[in-house]
């Protein structure tokens, strides 16, 4: 399956989007928190993970989805909620805490959600397998169109959630895709450390069901595998596994030393950077110039500065705040 060069350019235009939007952050999340590294300090405390580089996983699956289709994604969310088409002025004002966020600025940026385009996305490791395999059985069993997609990191592999949630969804037939993003690390564990084969795609034959494997971070790869997936998903037969293999080039969290990481390991991913080597392949295929791609460039950068000035000038919810919309 090849994308259409619309469908090129709203990929590149959605990972230049979200790659923008995390170098605006991490300036924004460090302003207050040096010389020595206070997580509670700044505009935007708390913990941070940053998902430049896996910018393929996304746009390769969501060119497929429409706002109908659920998404649930990891702690690691930023580049999935801009492909899925989550309000990027409320999401951005939820990053800071904002009352004007997603969720009145209660959920930060790993709980991020959107009811207007079916996205969540959860902290805790795996936390969004059950609900995705939850939503696609609610579709099934009402008649309704729409699929689920499950992002998960390699590490959430290894959680009992994720075999539950791949046996329950075989053995309904729902339709469901899981998405294991594989940067190779789970924090600081490599993955060769913690998982006892060397693709998960493999796991998929234990439950009957496909398992895809996109290598080199290959964006058009992603959109080919996830294509396919989703559409059996739409046609009732079933769930499928795609991993892909793609890089973490920040740590797993801002403030990271990452001295886990082998010599030249970062430097050697910087070189393979996603958006740089898509752009050039638009370009000698002729689907972007020059003049186009700094016009896009342009967009999304002041897209993004309208957002965080938005952000910056809302307001805090007051504290008494703190006690609604929770359990009794």
């Amino acid at each position: 399956m090849q994308p259409t060069t619309e469908q090129r350019l709203w990929m590149y235009r959605h990972m230049v989007l979200s790659r923008y939007l995390e170098e605006r952050i991490e300036e924004l999340y460090m302003e207050g928190k040096t010389p020595v590294f206070n997580m509670a300090k700044g505009p935007i405390p708390g913990e941070m993970h940053l998902s430049n580089g896996q910018e393929p996983c996304a746009v390769g699956v969501c060119a497929h989805l429409t706002p109908d289709d659920i998404v649930t994604a990891t702690h690691r969310p930023h580049h999935i909620a801009v492909a899925k088409g989550v309000d990027l002025d409320a999401m951005v004002a939820e990053i800071f805490g904002k009352a004007t966020g997603l969720s009145g600025g209660r959920g930060g940026h790993m709980h991020l959600f959107d009811a207007a385009v079916n996205f969540s996305c959860s902290g805790i490791i795996g936390e969004g397998l059950g609900p995705a395999v939850g939503a696609a059985l609610s579709r099934k069993m009402q008649g309704k169109p729409g699929v689920a997609v499950a992002f998960l990191g390699d590490g959430a592999a290894n959680q009992g959630a994720f075999h539950e949630s791949l046996n329950l969804a075989a053995v309904w037939r729902l339709p469901v895709v899981f998405v294991i993003e594989d940067n190779g690390w789970g924090i600081s564990v490599p993955k060769q450390a913690s998982t006892a084969v060397p693709r998960n795609d493999r796991r998929a034959s234990g439950y009957d069901i496909p398992g895809m494997h996109v290598a080199d971070n290959d964006v058009e790869g992603v959109f080919a595998m996830a294509g396919e997936a989703i559409a059996r998903a739409r046609e009732g037969q079933g769930p499928s596994l795609i991993e892909i293999e793609t890089s973490r080039l920040a740590g797993h969290f801002m403030g990271d030393g990452e001295e886990y990481r082998p010599k030249g390991e970062k430097e050697r991913l910087e070189q393979r950077d996603p958006i740089p080597r898509y752009r050039q392949q638009l370009l000698d295929i002729g689907a972007l110039d020059e003049t186009s791609d700094a016009e896009l460039v342009e967009r999304a950068q002041t897209r993004i500065e309208a957002a965080i000035r938005f952000a910056q000038q809302s307001e805090f919810l007051p504290p008494e705040a703190a006690l609604e919309e929770v359990f009794a």
